[in-house]
């Protein structure tokens, strides 16, 4: 379960390409944009530019680069050529990347054009629950702590937060364990170690936490219809804290 600082250093450098991914997909105009089209330049990205691996790509039977996650979309999303972004979505992109053997695992949720205030709203708070649970990370705090941290900025804000999905240890393997819920009562759960890396990635959404599985057998939706969204790092712990290992340069004072 845990790692050592060789391994840790080398998810740091998967980490640190992941992030770079990112940062091209912040160039684009998404308005107008096909999810699939955008899977394509990120796995060309990956590929061509990188000298990586987009790992979700065969794992599990699944075809892409990266999930493409829009609006009442919780997570899963497939990338389709006849899925148009519109001014006013909001869309998370998933993205694991394997470099040297070691996966990294990030997301983010993009505001497109011209976005309700509703939306934003639902978008800053989850972003802010992350951080809220990353932020508890440390060696001897309990995997429960990041759960409660999470659920109650949550529940400040009126959001529910998803159940069914986890966050996961990650290594060689993208999905590993310990299993990380976002939510949970503090104390509780596996204790936190040095050399542990797990990726914390809550759900986030306007009505009921409730969700259910369309007909093509990965795409996750919420039940009621409502706004879901999504952000996700991973994190190492370290020796006196947390490390950020999946960091985008556009987040270097979020995380000071």
């Amino acid at each position: 379960m845990t790692k050592t600082p060789a391994e840790v250093a080398l998810l740091a450098e998967s980490g640190r390409l992941l992030a770079s991914v990112f940062t091209r997909l912040d160039e684009l105009p998404l308005i107008g944009m096909t999810t699939l089209e955008i899977n394509d330049l990120v796995e060309a990205f990956i590929v061509d530019q990188l000298g990586a691996r987009p790992a979700s790509k065969g794992q599990y039977g699944y075809g892409f680069a990266l999930n493409s996650s829009r609006n009442q979309v919780v997570c899963h999303g497939v990338p389709s050529k006849d899925e148009i972004l519109r001014d006013g979505d909001i869309v998370n992109f998933d993205i694991t990347l394997e470099k040297n053997g070691y996966i990294a695992d990030s997301s983010k949720t993009y505001l497109v054009g011209d976005v309700s205030p509703a939306a934003r709203r639902l978008v800053a708070a989850t972003y802010a629950a992350m951080w809220k649970g990353i932020q508890v990370v440390r060696p001897g705090a309990a995997l429960g702590d990041i759960g409660f941290a999470i659920e109650r900025h949550a529940k400040r804000f009126g959001y529910s937060v998803v159940r069914d999905y986890c966050g996961h240890g990650i290594g060689r393997e993208m999905h590993e364990p310990p299993q990380v819920l976002h939510f949970g009562k503090p104390g509780t759960g596996v204790t936190m170690r040095e050399g542990m890396v797990f990726t914390i990635e809550p759900m986030l959404n306007q009505g009921r936490r409730t969700v259910k599985t369309e007909v093509d057998g990965w795409t996750v939706v919420t039940a009621d219809a409502g706004l879901s969204a999504q952000f996700e790092h991973t994190v190492a712990v370290t020796k006196d804290g947390v490390q950020v290992l999946t960091l985008r340069p556009d987040e270097i004072r979020t995380a000071a």
